[in-house]
């Protein structure tokens, strides 16, 4: 690529002379945790929780284990002390700072002796001069660091009992095991969600330095941002894609600039090559903040695209702070991608009206201009101890979302705000991560204070993590204007109007400005009918719809659950919205996972132990013995498979099959919609991965198993899908084809009705039909009542096997290839079905090293290939129908294996056929 230069000259700041820098890790062992009341004193890590420290000790047992998160609430009921061995090779004549990047939660800090500060929030960054401290403090003995950690609902209990302290009106704010939540900035799922347990853990849970300042680098850059958009380009709206890219950076430090100090780049493609450099312009500093820019011509970059839509074009771009005298005084490097995201929320065009879609506003999202459906699913914390979340456990999990077919992640509230490397992970994979703040599930305050620490919250995070092109959009937070407000509606109407300034305080006041100080697209709650209108003229320009709807329009995302199992199959009761954010139902985990965290004497469905550890529904509470709610739960999953399916009568079962089926009902529906006039255009379900091992919506397991959702979400998210859609009342069945290909695609779909035991049926409809279909679109393929075409057959004994072939290509990919895809379709019933044994035969080809397995009596429904515990795997296709005589040959994936390769010959087949067998 053609070697560009920035001729433009760097603006100087002015700031006085100080110094340079030596940064000293302090992570690693030699750390003591300690709790002098309880008489513990063990060797402790950074970074880490106490609860990891204590379990390293063996002072308690696998936090996991049974029904250790009651057990160990003790834990979090305590204040541990983080104290570090004497740090050794300090001067005491420099500038000295304490930088830690995560302290959970309350802290009282000390060094050699001395009080620092007091820390309140999990989510911010902290630095403190500590140089007077250390110029008194002659002994390297005493150079020590005590970090005193306050049991968070303790302090949450206290905040809550302060005297005129903000309330709710009732069953507002959702309780699900620790109270009092919403009053401090900690990870919300830490007092306890529906999917997890809650710990409440405390300590220092990412690395903290100290930072030595003297004369040869003046300054300590803590943390930067770059911004990446197209001149002219304002939030939430899309821009002109011809426009030259602008580059705003800014680096936040501490120590002082000399004189004169400017900055210059370099941007590089991943093999080195340097594609521009030169000096920034405009550059301002402040005494925590240096900014600059420069602009790239269009063309000069290769974009960045999610997974399957493109290639994930990266670049490194270092930026220097460079003296008056052309010394470097601090250099920051990042690898970032060209791209622009936008959530488009504006109202129907003329021209998508004269396309038939329904008036009201849009709901998706845009890449590089180009509108695309988003597929994926709901990421929640991997872990409920962070600093066990390493690189290599998401690589692996990341791996599964693209194999499985997704581009996209709601990265959900009340979590914590992912690391860098989560995000270095989507930029490689292509994996765009919509990220929330922190709130979820309740209203919150809004006195200076807490409001103050938020947007310090806010700020760091958006900052920290803005050059990522896997970066989305920011969301307030979780279910605020479809929960919370209409709650406080039921509960206390007359009060709306307060509650709803407040809201507005938090989440449009305080957090908007935190984001649209780049070039991101923000929304306040996810879910919401989105804005009502968007003026830059305004402070705050965004002014939330909520209810304010037209008749016949159709505005904003969906979510949307349902315990009634009789919702499968019924597409009317699924909402008809722009995009689905959240939608599930809950299921089993397999055994493999149970064994690694129960007693095999409680591994069957209603022990105490697996009840109690079903959060659905919460408990709402601390009660320890949430029998009455947790059944509810189990229940649901009960008669599900009731309602449904044959009901086993055996430990090695197929699990999960109405979970799958529920799911891609769903999706089937949704993404049907991107032809109808709701315009449809994306569907994430509720949710990718567990947190530990129970019953929850997860689609793989704590260990990176698949259960069969993921598999069969992974066949529904192909690019060109054929789905059924029935009516049982009235008869009334259709077939469609529906495409995300961004190009016309042309082809045919066939149909071939068969028995139980693989006797083709002469059943009068048409055998194939031709289509073309448009981009992102779908169109009807078949249009019949099975009281017409079924009356002479038993509707327990008829299945219809629908096969799509087109022709067309991905986006930006100008090859044309062949997209494939099959389903199937039952009047009656699983339960009432007619099963026969489809003779199952399952081999494995040293030589290929792939499985093959064959029906070769009958039609093989939910065929289940299962393999032992000690590895992890995924299979290239898994939960699928056999037509008679059909055999597959089954290619996998290794993500982990202590077996050696043994775990090939445990592997086994079954079908649907097998719940009907007593052993």
């Amino acid at each position: 690529m053609q070697l560009l230069v920035s001729t433009a000259l760097a603006a100087a700041c002015l700031q006085p002379l100080v110094y340079a820098q030596k940064v000293i890790s302090l992570v690693g062992n030699g750390w003591t945790l300690s709790n002098p009341s309880l008489n513990v004193s063990v060797p402790a890590h950074l970074p880490s929780q106490a609860h990891l420290d204590l379990y390293a000790n063996q002072v308690i047992g696998n936090p996991y284990y049974g029904l250790n998160d009651f057990n160990l609430r003790w834990v979090a009921w305590n204040n541990w002390t983080y104290t570090s061995a004497p740090i050794a090779g300090l001067s005491s004549n420099a500038s000295t700072w304490l930088q830690f990047d995560g302290l959970d939660t309350f802290t009282s800090i000390s060094f050699c002796g001395q009080h620092v500060a007091s820390t309140n929030n999990q989510f911010r960054q902290y630095w403190f001069d500590v140089s007077s401290i250390l110029s008194s403090c002659a002994s390297d003995a005493d150079r020590v660091l005590s970090i005193n950690f306050g049991s968070a609902p303790n302090i949450a209990n206290a905040i809550a009992a302060e005297p005129g302290q903000e309330t709710w009106p009732s069953g507002v704010q959702q309780v699900f095991e620790f109270p009092n939540r919403w009053f401090i900035r900690k990870e919300q799922s830490d007092f306890g969600w529906d999917w997890g347990p809650a710990f409440a853990p405390a300590g220092p849970w990412k690395p903290a330095y100290v930072v030595q300042l003297d004369k040869v680098e003046p300054v300590h850059i803590r943390n930067s941002v770059v911004d990446i958009y197209r001149q002219g380009q304002l939030n939430n709206l899309p821009p002109d894609q011809t426009k030259p890219w602008m580059v705003n950076a800014s680096i936040d430090y501490f120590g002082s600039l000399p004189e004169g100090a400017t900055l210059q780049y370099t941007l590089m493609d991943l093999d080195n090559n340097t594609v521009m450099s030169g000096g920034m312009t405009s550059v301002n500093c402040t005494n925590a903040t240096v900014t600059g820019e420069t602009s790239i011509p269009d063309g000069t970059v290769d974009l960045w695209w999610p997974n399957q839509l493109g290639p994930q074009n990266l670049y490194y771009m270092t930026i220097d702070l460079v003296s008056a005298s052309n010394d470097t005084l601090a250099t920051v490097a990042k690898r970032l991608g060209f791209r622009t995201i936008v959530l488009n929320e504006s109202p129907i065009s003329d021209a998508q009206l004269a396309q038939g879609i329904a008036p009201g506003n849009n709901w998706h999202f845009e890449i590089n201009g180009h509108e695309f459906y988003a597929k994926g699913s709901n990421f929640i914390p991997p872990d409920a101890f962070w600093p066990r979340v390493t690189v290599e456990r998401m690589d692996q999990l990341f791996d599964s979302v693209v194999d499985g077919n997704q581009n996209m992640l709601r990265v959900w509230a009340s979590g914590a705000y992912s690391p860098d490397f989560l995000y270095d992970l989507a930029d490689e994979k292509g994996i765009l991560l919509w990220s929330e703040f922190e709130f979820g599930d309740a209203l919150y305050p809004v006195n200076p204070e807490f409001l103050d620490n938020v947007f310090q919250e806010a700020d760091y995070n958006v900052r920290r993590v803005n050059h990522h092109p896997s970066l989305a959009l920011w969301a307030g937070g979780n279910e605020l204007e479809n929960l919370e407000l209409i709650l406080v509606n039921e509960s206390a109407p007359e009060e709306l109007p307060r509650y709803m300034a407040e809201y507005e305080t938090l989440f449009l006041d305080t957090l908007l400005p935190a984001v649209f100080g780049n070039s991101i697209s923000y929304t306040p709650s996810s879910t919401s009918n989105g804005w009502l209108s968007l003026n830059f003229s305004n402070p705050i320009p965004i002014v939330e719809r909520y209810y304010n709807l037209t008749p016949g329009s159709v505005y904003g995302e969906t979510d949307f659950y349902n315990y009634d199992p009789s919702v499968l199959y019924n597409d009317s009761a699924f909402p008809v919205g722009r995009f689905s954010n959240e939608f599930g139902y809950h299921s089993m985990p397999s055994l493999q996972s149970w064994r690694t965290q129960v007693s095999e004497a409680d591994l069957h469905f209603n022990s105490s132990t697996v009840l109690l550890r079903d959060h659905h529904d919460p408990s709402g509470g601390l009660n320890t013995s949430n029998f009455h709610n947790s059944s509810i739960g189990q229940a649901q999953m009960t008669e599900a498979v009731e309602l449904w399916y044959p009901i086993p009568n055996k430990t090695d079962s197929i699990a999960n099959v109405f979970q799958a089926d529920l799911y891609v009902s769903e999706i089937e529906f949704y993404r049907r919609g991107s032809g109808l006039p709701n315009r449809q255009l994306g569907s994430l379900y509720w949710q990718l991965e567990d947190t530990w091992v129970a019953p929850t919506w997860a689609g793989i397991e704590y260990d990176g198993r698949w259960k069969v959702l993921h598999y069969a979400a992974k066949d529904i998210y192909e690019h060109v899908i054929i789905a059924p859609y029935y009516n049982i009342t009235t008869g009334n069945l259709s077939v469609w084809v529906t495409s995300d290909l961004w190009d016309t695609a042309t082809g045919r779909a066939t149909f071939t009705w068969y028995d139980w035991s693989g006797q083709q049926l002469p059943v009068n409809v048409a055998s194939s039909v031709d289509f073309s279909i448009g981009a992102i679109n779908s169109t009807r393929v078949l249009q019949t009542f099975t009281t017409d075409i079924l009356g002479d057959y038993n509707l327990t004994n008829v299945i219809m096997h629908m096969t799509v072939e087109a022709k067309g290509s991905l986006p930006n990919d100008n090859s044309t290839r062949t997209f494939r895809h099959d389903n199937w379709f039952h009047p009656s019933a699983l339960k009432d079905a007619q099963l026969v044994d489809p003779g199952l035969q399952l081999s494995y080809s040293n030589s290929t090293e792939n499985f093959t397995v064959t029906a070769t009596s009958g039609v093989a429904a939910w065929v289940w290939l299962d393999y032992p515990a000690g590895a992890v795997l995924n299979f290239e296709s898994n939960a699928f129908w056999l037509a008679p005589n059909e055999t597959r040959e089954v290619a996998y994936t290794v993500k982990s294996d202590s077996t050696n390769g043994a775990w090939i010959q445990g592997v086994t087949v079954q079908s649907l056929y097998n719940q009907t067998l007593a052993t």
